[in-house]
């Protein structure tokens, strides 16, 4: 029952992942597979204080920490459910005073102006109503020549060989849903904009691009299942809204297994880093 009222929840908030123990720790799981593409251009060793924005769990918190060891952090989630499993996971950085975490609504930041010289949002924007309105918020408590790094969806990307026609309808069921509940799932392609929009200056983006095929067969078989995990962890928020059957996600799944074995099989996905400054 509790179960079930959390998933109703899930879906009037917009967050359709949820905040089932499984998922945070899908989650972390999901933060060290795809560490070295999201990190591998983001450069935090000339800043000293950052602020993380919609942190959750602290899955890409605790990366920062042993990437920049030099670094303190602020976390901030609006969800008390994330920040409570984070602190958990992150008890000894808080207790070294590296991390302070704190429930908050990113559109009203409770910190001074130019307080941070740094901030780092993954996969946020994706669900915020007004993304132009939070980094602007962001931007408030920057110091002049903080540098900003955004990761952020694409989802329109997304392509799968051969044909998976019960994967597809589930995708569209899913980023549907996401679009209803005033997310965005295809914000990495306007990301340069709204930084541009909430202020910033030196905007530069770089397309992520993960194409797996013939060449590639095990890296291939270890995006699919990642990927597979990603659309399941929405499957029982869209069920409650009645966007999918459990027909299809059984034949999505079915789909998405033949896949890891199928020598033919082509994965493309794509996604969009922004870095910026603020002035």
């Amino acid at each position: 029952m509790a179960s079930r009222t959390a998933e109703k929840k899930d879906a009037s908030t917009g967050y359709l992942h949820g905040y089932s123990p499984e998922e945070q720790n899908r989650l972390y799981r999901q933060a060290r597979f795809l560490e070295t593409s999201v990190f591998e251009k983001i450069d935090f060793s000339k800043q000293s204080r950052i602020i993380e924005v919609g942190c959750g769990v602290g899955a890409q918190t605790e990366i920062l920490l042993e990437r920049f060891p030099h670094l303190k952090i602020q976390g901030i989630d609006a969800s008390e459910k994330q920040i409570e499993r984070a602190k958990k996971h992150l008890a000894s950085a808080i207790k070294s005073g590296r991390v302070s975490l704190d429930v908050a609504d990113a559109s009203k930041l409770p910190y001074s102006d130019d307080t941070f010289d740094g901030a780092f949002l993954c996969w946020f924007l994706e669900h915020v109503h007004d993304p132009v309105k939070i980094l602007r918020e962001v931007r408030r408590v920057l110091k002049a020549n903080a540098v900003i790094y955004c990761n952020e969806v694409m989802n329109a990307t997304f392509y799968l060989h051969p044909y998976s026609p019960a994967t597809l309808q589930y995708w569209f069921a899913f980023n549907d849903l996401q679009w209803t509940l005033k997310g965005d799932p295809f914000v990495g392609g306007k990301l340069a904009n709204y930084l541009l929009a909430a202020g910033y200056q030196n905007v530069s983006t770089q397309v992520i691009v993960h194409h797996y095929d013939s060449r590639t067969p095990k890296k291939r078989a270890q995006y699919i299942e990642d990927f597979m995990s990603h659309l399941l962890s929405g499957a029982p928020t869209l069920l409650e809204a009645g966007k999918v059957t459990p027909e299809v996600v059984g034949e999505m799944k079915q789909e998405l297994a033949r896949f890891k074995d199928e020598p033919d099989a082509v994965f493309f996905y794509s996604w969009v880093q922004g870095r910026a400054q603020a002035f």
